[in-house]
Protein backbone atom coordinates (compact mmCIF):
# COMPACT_ATOMS: atom_id res chain seq x y z
CA UNK A 1 0.00 0.00 0.00
CA UNK A 2 1.66 3.13 -0.88
CA UNK A 3 1.56 5.50 1.90
CA UNK A 4 1.83 9.53 1.03
CA UNK A 5 3.20 12.46 3.46
CA UNK A 6 1.25 15.48 2.80
CA UNK A 7 1.40 18.52 4.38
CA UNK A 8 0.74 22.30 3.94
CA UNK A 9 3.62 24.25 5.29
CA UNK A 10 3.78 28.22 6.26
CA UNK A 11 5.20 30.73 8.28
CA UNK A 12 3.19 29.93 11.44
CA UNK A 13 2.36 26.08 11.17
CA UNK A 14 2.75 23.45 8.96
CA UNK A 15 -0.81 20.80 8.59
CA UNK A 16 0.37 17.45 8.00
CA UNK A 17 -1.19 14.10 7.22
CA UNK A 18 -0.60 10.79 5.22
CA UNK A 19 -2.79 9.07 3.06
CA UNK A 20 -2.88 5.65 1.26
CA UNK A 21 -3.80 4.90 -2.46
CA UNK A 22 -6.77 3.32 -1.37
CA UNK A 23 -8.24 5.52 1.05
CA UNK A 24 -7.80 8.65 -0.85
CA UNK A 25 -7.53 12.65 -0.34
CA UNK A 26 -10.38 12.63 1.55
CA UNK A 27 -9.16 9.87 4.34
CA UNK A 28 -6.15 11.55 6.14
CA UNK A 29 -4.48 9.49 8.89
CA UNK A 30 -2.26 10.56 11.22
CA UNK A 31 -2.41 14.30 11.42
CA UNK A 32 -0.59 16.73 13.12
CA UNK A 33 -0.08 20.65 13.36
CA UNK A 34 2.96 21.52 14.09
CA UNK A 35 4.59 25.20 15.13
CA UNK A 36 7.22 26.21 11.88
CA UNK A 37 9.07 28.27 13.95
CA UNK A 38 10.25 25.39 16.50
CA UNK A 39 11.65 23.77 13.83
CA UNK A 40 15.40 25.26 12.27
CA UNK A 41 14.41 23.41 8.90
CA UNK A 42 12.14 21.58 6.69
CA UNK A 43 13.96 18.92 6.96
CA UNK A 44 14.13 18.61 10.87
CA UNK A 45 10.27 19.78 10.94
CA UNK A 46 9.14 16.59 8.65
CA UNK A 47 11.72 14.26 10.55
CA UNK A 48 9.96 15.10 13.88
CA UNK A 49 6.68 14.21 12.43
CA UNK A 50 8.02 11.16 10.81
CA UNK A 51 9.47 9.64 13.95
CA UNK A 52 5.87 9.69 15.22
CA UNK A 53 4.32 8.23 12.67
CA UNK A 54 3.67 4.46 12.71
CA UNK A 55 3.45 3.46 9.54
CA UNK A 56 6.37 3.38 6.32
CA UNK A 57 6.03 6.34 4.14
CA UNK A 58 7.28 6.36 0.85
CA UNK A 59 6.44 9.38 -0.99
CA UNK A 60 5.91 12.85 0.16
CA UNK A 61 3.90 16.23 -1.59
CA UNK A 62 4.30 19.30 0.29
CA UNK A 63 2.72 22.62 -0.06
CA UNK A 64 4.67 26.05 0.66
CA UNK A 65 4.50 29.55 1.12
CA UNK A 66 6.86 30.71 -1.75
CA UNK A 67 8.06 30.14 -5.37
CA UNK A 68 9.17 26.90 -6.33
CA UNK A 69 11.77 26.67 -8.98
CA UNK A 70 12.92 23.24 -10.36
CA UNK A 71 12.28 21.00 -7.28
CA UNK A 72 13.56 24.31 -5.25
CA UNK A 73 11.73 26.27 -2.94
CA UNK A 74 12.79 28.73 -0.26
CA UNK A 75 9.57 30.56 1.74
CA UNK A 76 8.97 33.78 1.47
CA UNK A 77 7.87 34.38 4.94
CA UNK A 78 10.39 31.91 7.06
CA UNK A 79 13.51 31.89 6.27
CA UNK A 80 13.54 28.24 4.95
CA UNK A 81 15.06 26.72 1.71
CA UNK A 82 14.23 23.39 0.36
CA UNK A 83 15.01 21.15 -2.26
CA UNK A 84 13.27 18.35 -3.24
CA UNK A 85 16.12 15.56 -4.17
CA UNK A 86 17.66 16.53 -0.63
CA UNK A 87 14.81 16.05 1.55
CA UNK A 88 14.08 12.44 -0.42
CA UNK A 89 17.41 11.74 0.06
CA UNK A 90 17.55 12.66 4.01
CA UNK A 91 14.01 11.64 5.02
CA UNK A 92 14.73 8.10 2.91
CA UNK A 93 11.67 8.56 0.87
CA UNK A 94 11.58 7.76 -2.81
CA UNK A 95 10.45 11.23 -4.08
CA UNK A 96 9.46 14.45 -3.07
CA UNK A 97 7.53 17.00 -4.67
CA UNK A 98 7.06 20.30 -3.60
CA UNK A 99 4.23 22.83 -4.70
CA UNK A 100 3.48 26.42 -4.00
CA UNK A 101 0.67 26.55 -1.66
CA UNK A 102 -1.52 28.09 -4.00
CA UNK A 103 -0.77 25.60 -6.42
CA UNK A 104 -2.07 22.97 -3.96
CA UNK A 105 -5.35 24.69 -2.91
CA UNK A 106 -5.97 25.76 -6.67
CA UNK A 107 -5.47 22.16 -7.62
CA UNK A 108 -8.02 21.18 -4.67
CA UNK A 109 -10.47 23.50 -6.15
CA UNK A 110 -12.23 21.29 -9.01
CA UNK A 111 -12.50 18.45 -5.88
CA UNK A 112 -14.72 20.79 -3.78
CA UNK A 113 -17.99 19.96 -2.15
CA UNK A 114 -21.20 22.58 -1.62
CA UNK A 115 -20.39 22.63 1.89
CA UNK A 116 -16.83 23.64 1.17
CA UNK A 117 -18.04 26.73 -0.34
CA UNK A 118 -19.78 30.17 0.24
CA UNK A 119 -21.22 31.78 -3.01
CA UNK A 120 -21.00 35.30 -3.03
CA UNK A 121 -22.02 35.82 -7.19
CA UNK A 122 -23.56 32.93 -9.04
CA UNK A 123 -22.42 34.28 -12.36
CA UNK A 124 -22.81 31.71 -15.35
CA UNK A 125 -19.59 29.07 -14.96
CA UNK A 126 -18.43 28.45 -18.34
CA UNK A 127 -17.20 24.37 -18.13
CA UNK A 128 -13.80 23.88 -18.84
CA UNK A 129 -13.51 27.33 -18.29
CA UNK A 130 -10.23 29.09 -16.58
CA UNK A 131 -10.48 29.25 -12.54
CA UNK A 132 -8.64 31.67 -10.83
CA UNK A 133 -7.42 31.46 -7.19
CA UNK A 134 -6.64 34.31 -4.36
CA UNK A 135 -5.95 33.92 -1.23
CA UNK A 136 -5.29 36.63 1.24
CA UNK A 137 -3.75 35.03 5.01
CA UNK A 138 -0.09 35.34 5.98
CA UNK A 139 0.56 36.33 2.94
CA UNK A 140 -1.62 37.09 -0.69
CA UNK A 141 -1.27 34.11 -2.84
CA UNK A 142 -2.55 33.84 -6.34
CA UNK A 143 -2.89 30.93 -8.68
CA UNK A 144 -5.07 29.59 -11.67
CA UNK A 145 -6.18 26.37 -13.51
CA UNK A 146 -6.34 25.85 -17.24
CA UNK A 147 -8.40 22.41 -18.60
CA UNK A 148 -6.38 19.74 -20.35
CA UNK A 149 -7.78 16.85 -21.84
CA UNK A 150 -10.29 15.51 -18.70
CA UNK A 151 -9.02 17.29 -16.24
CA UNK A 152 -7.76 20.51 -14.61
CA UNK A 153 -4.17 21.83 -14.01
CA UNK A 154 -3.27 24.44 -11.45
CA UNK A 155 -0.41 26.75 -12.26
CA UNK A 156 1.77 28.85 -10.38
CA UNK A 157 1.94 32.98 -9.93
CA UNK A 158 4.06 35.24 -7.76
CA UNK A 159 0.92 38.17 -8.94
CA UNK A 160 0.87 39.35 -4.96
CA UNK A 161 4.40 40.62 -5.00
CA UNK A 162 2.78 42.85 -8.30
CA UNK A 163 2.43 46.52 -7.87
CA UNK A 164 -0.53 48.16 -6.00
CA UNK A 165 -2.86 50.21 -7.91
CA UNK A 166 -4.91 52.54 -5.71
CA UNK A 167 -8.60 53.06 -6.55
CA UNK A 168 -9.59 56.24 -4.71
CA UNK A 169 -8.12 59.14 -2.32
CA UNK A 170 -7.87 56.80 0.55
CA UNK A 171 -5.96 54.31 -1.33
CA UNK A 172 -4.08 56.74 -2.68
CA UNK A 173 -3.07 58.13 0.59
CA UNK A 174 -2.36 54.41 2.10
CA UNK A 175 0.34 54.00 -1.09
CA UNK A 176 2.04 57.23 -0.24
CA UNK A 177 2.09 56.17 3.25
CA UNK A 178 3.35 52.47 2.47
CA UNK A 179 5.77 53.76 0.05
CA UNK A 180 7.79 55.90 3.23
CA UNK A 181 7.42 52.78 5.18
CA UNK A 182 8.35 49.62 3.33
CA UNK A 183 9.87 51.31 -0.85
CA UNK A 184 7.78 48.99 -2.98
CA UNK A 185 4.17 48.27 -2.64
CA UNK A 186 3.17 45.27 -3.49
CA UNK A 187 -1.23 44.22 -3.35
CA UNK A 188 0.32 41.57 -0.49
CA UNK A 189 1.52 44.37 1.60
CA UNK A 190 -1.97 45.42 1.65
CA UNK A 191 -4.17 42.46 1.14
CA UNK A 192 -3.03 40.24 3.65
CA UNK A 193 -3.12 39.90 7.93
CA UNK A 194 0.20 42.01 7.81
CA UNK A 195 -1.69 44.63 5.80
CA UNK A 196 -4.16 45.11 8.32
CA UNK A 197 -2.39 46.96 10.70
CA UNK A 198 -0.87 49.12 8.48
CA UNK A 199 -4.28 49.93 7.40
CA UNK A 200 -5.77 50.59 10.48
CA UNK A 201 -2.41 53.27 11.75
CA UNK A 202 -2.86 55.05 8.22
CA UNK A 203 -6.67 55.49 8.87
CA UNK A 204 -6.19 56.28 12.59
CA UNK A 205 -2.90 59.07 11.22
CA UNK A 206 -5.32 61.02 8.94
CA UNK A 207 -8.20 61.30 11.68
CA UNK A 208 -10.83 59.06 9.82
CA UNK A 209 -12.04 57.96 12.79
CA UNK A 210 -11.57 57.74 16.15
CA UNK A 211 -9.92 55.14 17.97
CA UNK A 212 -11.75 54.47 21.14
CA UNK A 213 -10.18 54.24 24.34
CA UNK A 214 -11.52 50.37 24.70
CA UNK A 215 -9.67 49.80 21.80
CA UNK A 216 -6.89 51.40 22.20
CA UNK A 217 -6.33 49.13 26.16
CA UNK A 218 -6.92 46.00 24.16
CA UNK A 219 -4.07 46.58 20.75
CA UNK A 220 -1.59 47.82 23.39
CA UNK A 221 -1.32 44.71 25.01
CA UNK A 222 -1.76 42.46 21.99
CA UNK A 223 0.73 40.22 20.14
CA UNK A 224 -1.35 40.06 17.00
CA UNK A 225 -3.81 42.99 16.48
CA UNK A 226 -5.45 41.30 13.79
CA UNK A 227 -8.20 39.09 15.35
CA UNK A 228 -9.28 42.51 17.49
CA UNK A 229 -9.38 44.32 14.26
CA UNK A 230 -11.82 42.48 12.94
CA UNK A 231 -13.98 41.56 15.76
CA UNK A 232 -14.41 44.90 16.45
CA UNK A 233 -15.19 45.84 12.93
CA UNK A 234 -17.96 42.80 12.60
CA UNK A 235 -19.21 43.30 16.57
CA UNK A 236 -22.68 44.93 16.01
CA UNK A 237 -22.96 45.31 19.44
CA UNK A 238 -20.26 47.50 19.88
CA UNK A 239 -19.25 48.38 16.10
CA UNK A 240 -15.94 50.21 15.77
CA UNK A 241 -16.10 52.64 12.45
CA UNK A 242 -12.34 52.97 12.64
CA UNK A 243 -12.09 49.33 12.58
CA UNK A 244 -14.91 48.62 9.66
CA UNK A 245 -13.39 51.44 7.52
CA UNK A 246 -10.04 49.28 7.71
CA UNK A 247 -11.86 45.98 6.27
CA UNK A 248 -13.72 48.36 3.70
CA UNK A 249 -10.28 49.21 2.63
CA UNK A 250 -8.90 45.60 2.27
CA UNK A 251 -12.01 44.38 1.15
CA UNK A 252 -11.93 46.85 -1.87
CA UNK A 253 -8.28 46.26 -2.42
CA UNK A 254 -8.72 42.24 -2.47
CA UNK A 255 -11.93 42.78 -4.89
CA UNK A 256 -9.80 44.97 -7.38
CA UNK A 257 -7.07 42.69 -7.46
CA UNK A 258 -9.36 39.86 -7.86
CA UNK A 259 -10.93 41.12 -11.07
CA UNK A 260 -7.37 41.94 -12.05
CA UNK A 261 -6.55 38.31 -11.78
CA UNK A 262 -9.92 37.35 -13.40
CA UNK A 263 -9.29 39.59 -16.78
CA UNK A 264 -5.56 38.32 -16.60
CA UNK A 265 -6.40 34.83 -17.30
CA UNK A 266 -10.15 34.99 -18.30
CA UNK A 267 -11.46 33.04 -15.72
CA UNK A 268 -15.23 32.36 -17.01
CA UNK A 269 -14.89 29.13 -14.78
CA UNK A 270 -15.22 30.74 -11.61
CA UNK A 271 -13.03 33.11 -9.01
CA UNK A 272 -12.64 31.66 -5.49
CA UNK A 273 -10.95 33.37 -2.54
CA UNK A 274 -9.26 31.13 -0.43
CA UNK A 275 -6.57 31.99 2.36
CA UNK A 276 -7.70 32.21 6.64
CA UNK A 277 -9.22 35.65 6.26
CA UNK A 278 -12.32 35.77 3.64
CA UNK A 279 -14.24 32.67 5.62
CA UNK A 280 -13.72 35.27 9.01
CA UNK A 281 -14.87 38.28 6.82
CA UNK A 282 -17.99 36.86 5.07
CA UNK A 283 -20.61 39.26 6.31
CA UNK A 284 -17.97 42.26 5.01
CA UNK A 285 -17.50 40.38 1.78
CA UNK A 286 -21.29 39.82 1.35
CA UNK A 287 -21.61 43.37 1.06
CA UNK A 288 -21.34 45.64 -1.98
CA UNK A 289 -17.67 46.89 -1.46
CA UNK A 290 -16.11 43.44 -2.73
CA UNK A 291 -18.64 43.13 -5.21
CA UNK A 292 -18.42 46.49 -6.66
CA UNK A 293 -14.28 46.56 -6.86
CA UNK A 294 -14.19 42.98 -8.51
CA UNK A 295 -16.75 44.73 -11.53
CA UNK A 296 -15.16 48.11 -11.81
CA UNK A 297 -13.28 47.40 -14.82
CA UNK A 298 -15.04 49.85 -17.39
CA UNK A 299 -16.25 47.92 -20.56
CA UNK A 300 -15.62 44.67 -18.84
CA UNK A 301 -17.68 45.24 -15.92
CA UNK A 302 -20.08 43.20 -17.96
CA UNK A 303 -18.01 40.20 -18.79
CA UNK A 304 -16.96 39.98 -15.18
CA UNK A 305 -20.60 40.17 -13.70
CA UNK A 306 -20.82 36.35 -15.60
CA UNK A 307 -18.12 34.84 -13.17
CA UNK A 308 -18.80 33.04 -10.42
CA UNK A 309 -16.93 34.40 -7.29
CA UNK A 310 -16.60 32.13 -4.02
CA UNK A 311 -15.18 31.62 -0.76
CA UNK A 312 -13.29 28.23 -0.17
CA UNK A 313 -14.26 27.62 3.78
CA UNK A 314 -12.50 24.27 4.19
CA UNK A 315 -9.14 25.41 5.73
CA UNK A 316 -7.31 22.47 4.71
CA UNK A 317 -8.03 22.71 1.07
CA UNK A 318 -4.05 23.33 0.54
CA UNK A 319 -3.33 19.55 3.07
CA UNK A 320 -5.63 17.95 0.66
CA UNK A 321 -4.36 19.70 -2.87
CA UNK A 322 -1.01 18.66 -2.15
CA UNK A 323 -2.78 15.32 -1.14
CA UNK A 324 -4.69 14.98 -4.46
CA UNK A 325 -1.82 16.13 -6.47
CA UNK A 326 0.57 13.34 -4.56
CA UNK A 327 -1.95 10.55 -5.03
CA UNK A 328 -2.12 11.29 -8.98
CA UNK A 329 1.85 10.88 -9.13
CA UNK A 330 1.30 7.14 -8.12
Amino acid sequence: MTVLLAGDIGATKADLAVFSAEGGARDPRAEATLASADYPSLEALLRSYLEGVDVSVERASLAVAGPVINGRAHMTNLDWTADEQDLAGALGLSSVDLLNDLVATATCVPHLDEDDLHTLSAGEELAGGAIAVIAPGTGLGEAFLTWHDDHYVAHATEGGHTDFAPNDEIQDGLLRYLREQHGHVSYERVCCGMGLPDIYTYLKSIGYAKEPDWLRERLSGAEDPNPIIVEAAMDTDRLCPLCRAVLDVFVSVLGAEAGNLALKVLATGGVYLGGGIPPRILPILEGDTFIDAFLGKGRLAPMLARVPVRVILNPDAALLGAAYYGLAQV
